[in-house]
């Protein structure tokens, strides 16, 4: 693994500390500009002195026929430590080289200006794929890093590609009051361009730990990282562009001028190693694309994206409330506790349907479960853990081992299997302060979380039944999904036998399912293969709410058994029947309560359809003489499950009805002295466009029908 991208895991998930502070925020002042870095020349110096060696090494290396096999079978001649995959890509065509961002040479991604040395299975990949972006976006930061050392003379840190873009994170010098600022943004921008166009090769050069330490002796951080990341006597890799010479395994793209578009897109301050107790560090977020175009499309697609921001949304609709005496822990309003709510309610009519037992377990434990579950060793740091009368006590993080209690509070015969346990209940996990994002990465949250306690020969049907369970769920918000499946990884729990058993019976229930799959071999977790779900809202970007995953492991760990029947047992036999261990399938659809909250909201857009909306109905009498009547209509609306509310305020009629639009109300019932004599109501929908003037209906068949589109869960707002 790359260590920037061993390395980069700190950042996205900080080391947790009681009471954590929060990283500074950096204040708006411009930093002084600073001369070039007295430790570049030097770095350059050991560069070129090992650089020269190797190449001697690699120039006295026998040159010998290989074989390159592309992906279509095809077979190309070549010679070792001479044939680059550039080359490759040129004898293709013109246009493939120069879209070409990574080489994949037997499965491992590989440099393309990166001699080949031997037989070859290789793949060319552009920015088009997952591969391509990452690459792309390392390099990209590599093109940030050089830029923030030549403006501050900083020391850099970490530089690793995102989910979407990229960062730099850098230690300023002591001559620095303070940090970073937008202000900033033009002057690393125009340096970046100018790296950009000087169209620097990326070099990569492998290097002794020893080499490294003096390489780096003048920056901590990544001193830090030769030592416990780089074996005593062992090696790594740097890669230089221009005059920077970064610790980093790659691979990179060609050269700089091959990034078409480059913008900083935020800036942050940050701890290193996610410790508050250790140095206050600098980011520069940034993206690049191969074309102008693409920047441009981004960009529209941040601004739609920022009026989406569910954050926005649930203070302008009062959904949620977060209070500095909690932090990390949402307060639902009114209004949000009703979607909060209606989802749940939403998975409980599932659960009935679907033969799921809802239970209710304790919040908080003896640190003793969790120390037989496995949690204390691998997750304590992630647990809110307090004493009382003198134990250790810990609130709970996830559901599984409680519900491991629950199936081994008695015996158990294979008639029962599978059983299905369903849980709501309030979890807590110690995130860092610095990562606490609105919904989407809290303290306290709620998952529709469900263990299967299953046999062997049942799991094929379960996988199947919740993957459809998966479909009915995610058509009802409009979502697509896709599906990859992570099989056995080198360092596994339990038998080789029941984990070939258990991911044939994955594959076919994914083929049975008739659903496009990929396949992650390797990438299970090591207690059991999983299914992983990633689905996409209405601005195509990805999530990944829903896991359906197999455990070997916490049977084990909780001597979890069943009596089955014995095979062939003769009827002189004293006992026909023998102890098995289940199978667990740990499952969440919605997963966490909080997180799909927000991407609802941002899917969209805060206009709620119907069945989730919490304001369905806005009633508005065109004078106060009709108030009454008004009243009467929201209360035989309320009366039947309806979220209807009344607007008896002295605004004008056409105030009232622009601040129920405004409020997303999916329906607007304005009533007059005619819609009262008929005991009718004008019905205007808030997503047509032709109802401006309102539709006349007798009030008790719009009760039906609001309430039978309601029942239906169709995400248009059209009464039948």
């Amino acid at each position: 693994m790359d260590i920037q991208k061993q390395i980069s895991e700190l950042s996205v998930k900080e080391k947790k500390q009681p009471n954590a502070k929060k990283a500074p925020k950096a204040p708006a002042e411009k930093p002084i500009r600073v001369e070039k870095p007295e430790y570049i020349d030097k770095r350059i110096e050991i560069f070129e002195r090992v650089k020269k060696a190797q190449d001697a090494i690699i120039a006295a290396k026998p040159r010998q026929p290989i074989t390159i096999t592309l992906p279509d079978g095809k077979v190309i001649d070549g010679i070792s430590y001479e044939t680059t995959p550039m080359e490759i890509a040129k004898s293709i065509s013109t246009s493939l080289a120069k879209r070409l961002v990574i080489a994949k040479v037997n499965g491992v991604l590989w440099d393309t200006l990166r001699p080949l040395e031997s037989n070859t299975a290789l793949q060319l990949l552009d920015f088009d794929t997952p591969e391509g972006k990452q690459v792309y976006w390392h390099s990209s930061a590599h093109v940030l890093g050089e830029a923030t050392e030549l403006k501050y003379g900083c020391n850099l840190c970490m530089g690793p590609p995102l989910e979407e873009g990229f960062y730099q994170e850098f230690g300023l010098p002591d001559s620095f009051t303070h940090g970073v600022s937008q202000a900033d943004y033009p002057d690393i921008e125009s340096m970046a361009q100018k790296i950009i166009k000087e169209k620097q090769p990326y070099v990569r050069l492998e290097m002794s730990k020893e080499d490294l330490l003096e390489m780096y002796s003048y920056n901590k951080y990544k001193t830090h990282f030769i030592n416990t990341k780089v074996p005593d006597g062992g090696s790594s890799t740097v890669y230089r562009c221009g005059p920077l010479i970064d610790l980093c395994l790659g691979p990179h793209i060609p050269d700089t001028g091959r990034i078409g578009s480059f913008s900083i897109t935020k800036n942050s301050a940050s701890y290193f190693l996610g410790d508050a107790k250790q140095d206050s560090l600098q980011r520069f977020y940034g993206i690049s694309f191969p074309d102008k175009k693409q920047m441009t499309e981004y960009k529209k697609f941040l601004e739609e994206a920022s009026k989406r921001d569910h954050r926005k949304i649930g203070r302008e609709q009062e959904l949620f409330y977060f209070h500095e005496f909690s932090p990390g822990s949402p307060f639902f309003l009114p209004h949000g506790t009703r979607i909060y709510n209606t989802l749940l309610e939403f998975i409980r009519t599932q659960y009935r349907a679907r033969g799921f037992q809802e239970v209710i377990t304790p919040n908080m434990f003896n640190v003793k479960l969790w120390e037989q579950s496995g949690h204390w060793q691998n997750y304590r740091e992630d647990m809110f853990s307090l004493e009382v009368e003198k134990e250790s006590f810990a609130l709970k993080p996830m559901n599984c081992p409680s519900h491991c209690l629950l199936f081994g509070m008695r015996d158990r015969s294979y008639r029962e299997l599978p059983i299905r346990f369903a849980d709501f209940g309030v979890l807590h996990r110690n995130e860092a302060s610095g990562a606490l994002t609105g919904l989407t990465r809290v303290r306290r949250f709620q998952q529709d979380d469900a263990h299967i306690f299953c046999t062997n020969a049942q799991v094929g049907n379960e996988i199947l039944s919740e993957l459809d369970f998966l479909k009915s769920v995610y058509s009802v918000f409009g979502f697509t999904f896709e599906l990859v499946l992570s099989t056995r990884p080198d360092k596994y729990l339990g038998e080789i036998e029941v984990w070939n058993e258990a991911e044939r019976q994955l594959s076919e229930a994914m083929d049975k399912f008739g659903v496009k799959w990929e396949l992650n071999p390797g990438d299970g977790a090591f207690y059991g293969p999983k299914i992983d779900i990633t689905i996409r809202d209405a601005l195509h970007r990805r999530h990944q709410c829903a896991t359906i995953q197999l455990d070997f492991q916490l049977p084990i760990r909780f001597n979890l058994q069943y009596r089955a029947p014995i095979e062939n047992a003769s009827e002189d036999s004293v006992d026909t029947s023998s102890l098995q261990r289940p199978i667990i399938v740990h499952r969440a659809m919605l997963g966490s309560i909080e997180r799909m909250m927000a991407i609802l909201t941002e899917n969209f857009a805060g206009k709620w359809p119907l069945w989730l909306s919490p304001r369905q109905v806005m009633v508005v009498p065109i004078a106060s003489a009709l108030n009454d009547y008004a009243e009467k209509v929201r209360s035989a609306l309320h009366d039947t499950g309806i979220y209807a509310d009344s607007d008896l305020g002295a605004e004008t009629l056409n105030k009232k009805i622009r601040n129920a639009q405004l409020s997303q109300y999916n329906f607007i019932c304005v009533v007059g002295a005619q819609e009262e004599s008929e005991g009718s109501v004008n019905v205007r929908n808030r997503d047509d466009p032709n109802s401006a003037k309102g539709k006349t209906i007798i009030l008790q068949d719009f009760i039906e029908k609001i309430n039978n589109l309601a029942k239906s869960r169709n995400s248009e707002n059209v009464l039948a």
